[in-house]
Order: structure tokens, then C-alpha cells, then sequence
């Protein structure tokens, strides 16, 4: 169990870790902390105690050895772009950031792999290895500011992971620092080895198994023929069923996302594409790659399904400048929202692809019945929604009205058999929506693994699972369901 140390003196502790880091590189001063109180998740907020900035395996193993000598909890952050709180530090922890382990450790062409630290931006990876006609796929929205780590961390997808994986599958192992301190390699350098697959168990495990780094990363050859169409509709119930029958011809795009006219709206009034037709209801971006016969053959294939579906125009982009452009206004959504709203709340639901259009019609009636406009721009290819509720932080009780909507669409995801994440992770947002999921065997069983390695519980604490204290089911006397997970 964590061990709560509210009158704790840190003033020995930071001499401490001056000893082990330098001073430059432990934060106290309150005006340093301010920036470390939350993540992308910006409507939760908590200062850590004392923030510290290693640079080295060896300097994070002392940081976390010294954690666990003095009973100390710990979070780690990357660069803080997280959506549900996985990064937010708790009251007189430490907070352990990666930023500054930003370099590209080896690069093997030959074998298509890297060895990046955990600090290292997901579009520097691409950039680094691009002049020799290779990439890493998964890319999140975030690509130009996220790091491996917390791609590590939550299991982060992107707009390619419907042909190509999520983070999970491009992960050949990792060096971690365990919560006591001990320094460990899972994985190796290829694909499949025998025994438990521990590289798996910490790819998505948010910082509750330990720290994290170095990645060994898979790297792909580029294709040597890539097209983006843009087809618009008239309904959100015919690019849904578009969708569907793409899949169901067996062509998997390199990517497939949707997005609703509220959103790419949004997106035109602040990007200026001039590409989204702004009369449409949704409009589909799809990306096909591969040879260049393949590509031709899908693509006509592709633009007679969305013609079968009513869509009203195609655009076909082969250039890369207009490929991009095409992609810009959907890579932009979420930052675009901050000009219709001050605040938004976002969600990360998966749903069956054939689900598509009454799931979407059902959050549209959830958004008018609580009294919020719900932005819908995502990954339609895998059904990963990522409806956007804005509302206004300010005004007194918005908050809690938003996230009782997000509960209700995150409930919907479970019942039309999905989940409630598909790549920002649970962390402190979706904890108390586990049990939609998982019945209290299944989560004492995933408690009883981060036991084994966690021992004394002080990796990140409070994240992911449910208890009494975080989720306030003590004062509604069910506690039952949460009894098992206590111990930890």
C-alpha cells in the first residue's frame, strides 16, 4: 500500500537528489512546480512535492531506489500531452520526467530498428531515420510534441494504426527501472521470443510496473506508392456504413478517420484548408498505400463503395504536399476546438465499426439531453471514437456535467460491445468506469500483477483501478466491488 507522508520534511530529500542529479536538475520553488500540475487533461490538477530531471538509466534507478528506501511515491511524466490523467501527480509525491532523456541511442537499418530513450518525440524517430526511406508508424495527433515514453506508456495509436498497430506492435523491448530500484531488460531486438511476454504486460501499463528507459522501436520501409482520397456525405449514418464496406472488401487503408461537420468546420475556421467541403454532414479522409499497382486498384475500388454510399464529390491526392494538406485539418481538430470553446472534454471509446451509425446518432441525443455541443472526429477505420464535449470550466458544476456525459457515452462503447479506451489509457479520468468492463475478479487479478512488481504501490498511484477513495463509491455503501483492491 502507499504510504501517506502529508507532514513529511523535504528538505533532506531534495539534498538528496541534488547528490544524485545536481541542483539544476531538482525542481522545489513553487513557480517550478506550477508546470508539472497536470497533464493534457488539463481540468485535473495537483503539484508535486519536488520534480527531478535524470538523464541517464543509472540516474533513474537511484532516484527510484531512493523512493522506495524512504517510502515515497513517484509519477512519471513525459511531455505531459497525456488526455486522462495518467501523468497527474498526487499530494506529496515526486514527480520523475523524461524530458530530458531525448536521445536516439542506435539506429540499425539493416534490421529495422532503433534504440530511442523515453524523452525522444515521436516525429523526431521519422525525421531521423527519412533520408534513408524509412519511418515509425504509430502517430498520434500529438506526434510533433509526445514522447516515446508516454506512447509507451499509454499504448498510444495514431491515424495509421488501422493497417499498421498500435504502439504495442511496433515495441521490440524495453530496459525498465522497477519500483524498487532494480534495472531490467524485457523483449530484445526481435519480434518473438519464448516465455511470458513481459514486454506486452508494460506497453499501455501507465508507469504502475516502473520506469521506463530505453524502447528498442520497429522502423518500416516507406511505400512506394501513397493516396489520400477525401469523399464527403450527406449523412453520418452513410459514411459509417462507407466504412464498413471498405473493411468488408478486405481493403485495409493505411488510415481511415471520419469527421462530422462540426468538427471540420471548426477546423477550416482555424487551419484554412479550403479542402473540407463545409455543407457536408461528415466527410471520410482515407489513405492507401503500398505498390503502386495496388494503390490504383484500391483506390477505384474505394471511390466505388463511397459512390454506391451516396457520397457527393472525391478528391484524389498523390502529391505529398496535398496528401499533407488533406491531413492537416484532421491532425489540427482537437487544437482547433479552443477557438469555438474555452474548454473541451474528449473521449477515447472503441466501438464495433458496424455500430458506427447509431452509436454516433445516440452520443448526438446524450449531447442534447445534458445540454452540450459534441464535436466527433476519429479514427473510423478500428471504431475509436473521440467525441469532443465543449463546455466552459469556469462556470461552477460544467465540469462534472461533462464528465457524467463522457460516462454515458464510455458506457454506451461497453454496452455495443467496445471498451473505454482505445489509446489514451484510463489513468485518473476512466478509473471509475472499469468495472463496466471488468467484474472485480478480473481487476483483482490485474491488481495482483502490479502487486508482484509494485510492492509497495508507490508507481503512480491511484491510476487506473478503482477504489472507494477515488471513485467516492464508500459513501454510496458499495464497497463489495472494490473490497479486493484496497490492499493495494
Amino acid at each position: 500500500m502507499v504510504v501517506a507522508v502529508a507532514t513529511r520534511d523535504w528538505r533532506p530529500v531534495v539534498r538528496a537528489l541534488e547528490a544524485m542529479l545536481g541542483e539544476d536538475r531538482v525542481m522545489r520553488r513553487k513557480e517550478e512546480l506550477l508546470v508539472y500540475e497536470c497533464d493534457g487533461l488539463t481540468s485535473y490538477r495537483q503539484r508535486p512535492a519536488v520534480v527531478t530531471l535524470p538523464r541517464t538509466t543509472a540516474e533513474v534507478a537511484a532516484v527510484v531506489r531512493y523512493c522506495h528506501e524512504q517510502d515515497i511515491p513517484f509519477v512519471t511524466r513525459g511531455a505531459g500531452t497525456g488526455l486522462s490523467g495518467g501523468a497527474l501527480p498526487i499530494e506529496e509525491c515526486l514527480l520523475l520526467v523524461t524530458t530530458c532523456m531525448g536521445q536516439i541511442l542506435e539506429i540499425d537499418y539493416d534490421n529495422q530498428r532503433v534504440v530511442v530513450q523515453p524523452g525522444v518525440i515521436n516525429q523526431q524517430i521519422s525525421q531521423a531515420v527519412g533520408g534513408m526511406g524509412f519511418y515509425y508508424a504509430p502517430d498520434p495527433s500529438s506526434q510533433q510534441a509526445c514522447s516515446i515514453g508516454g506512447n509507451v506508456a499509454e499504448n498510444s495509436g495514431g491515424v495509421h494504426c488501422l493497417k499498421y498497430g498500435v504502439t504495442t506492435n511496433h515495441v521490440l523491448g524495453l530496459k525498465v527501472v522497477l519500483p524498487d530500484g532494480e534495472i531490467v531488460t524485457v523483449g530484445g531486438a526481435v519480434r518473438e521470443l519464448p516465455g511470458y511476454d513481459l514486454t506486452g504486460v508494460f506497453v499501455g501499463s501507465e508507469g504502475t510496473l516502473g520506469v521506463v528507459t530505453e524502447v528498442t522501436l520497429k522502423i518500416l520501409k516507406m511505400p512506394e506508392a501513397v493516396q489520400v482520397m477525401l469523399a464527403d456525405f450527406e449523412s453520418v449514418e452513410a459514411a459509417g456504413e462507407a466504412v464498413s464496406d471498405i473493411i468488408s472488401a478486405g481493403i485495409i487503408p493505411a488510415g481511415l478517420e471520419m469527421m462530422d461537420n462540426f468538427s471540420l468546420n471548426a477546423v477550416e475556421d482555424v487551419v484554412a484548408t479550403n479542402c473540407y467541403p463545409r455543407d457536408a454532414v461528415a466527410i471520410l479522409l482515407i489513405e492507401l498505400d503500398g505498390s503502386p499497382a495496388e494503390v490504383a486498384a484500391s483506390a477505384k475500388q474505394v471511390a466505388a463503395l463511397c459512390e454506391k454510399n451516396g457520397a457527393r464529390s472525391l478528391t484524389h491526392a498523390t502529391d505529398k504536399t496535398e496528401r499533407l494538406r488533406l491531413w492537416k485539418g484532421r491532425k489540427a481538430a482537437f487544437a482547433a476546438m479552443g477557438k469555438l470553446s474555452p474548454d473541451y472534454y474528449v473521449q477515447d471509446g472503441v466501438i464495433p465499426r458496424t455500430r458506427l451509425p447509431e452509436v454516433l446518432s445516440e452520443i448526438e441525443r446524450l449531447g442534447e439531453q445534458h445540454g452540450y455541443r459534441v464535436a466527433n472526429v476519429f479514427h473510423a477505420g478500428d471504431g475509436n471514437l473521440h467525441p469532443l464535449i465543449l463546455y466552459n470550466n469556469s462556470v461552477p458544476g460544467e465540469l462534472e456535467a461533462v464528465e457524467a456525459l463522457g460516462g454515458d457515452i464510455l458506457k454506451l462503447c461497453v454496452r455495443v460491445g467496445g471498451s473505454i479506451s482505445g489509446e489514451h489509457g484510463i489513468g485518473a479520468d476512466k478509473r471509475c468506469y472499469m468495472p463496466e468492463m471488468f467484474n472485480a475478479v478480473d481487476l483483482e487479478t490485474m491488481q495482483w500483477v502490479r502487486g508482484a512488481v509494485n510492492k509497495k504501490g508507490l508507481a503512480n498511484p491511484t491510476k487506473i483501478f478503482p477504489t472507494p477513495r477515488t471513485c467516492g463509491e464508500a459513501a454510496h455503501g458499495t464497497t463489495g466491488k472494490f473490497a479486493a483492491l484496497e490492499q493495494f
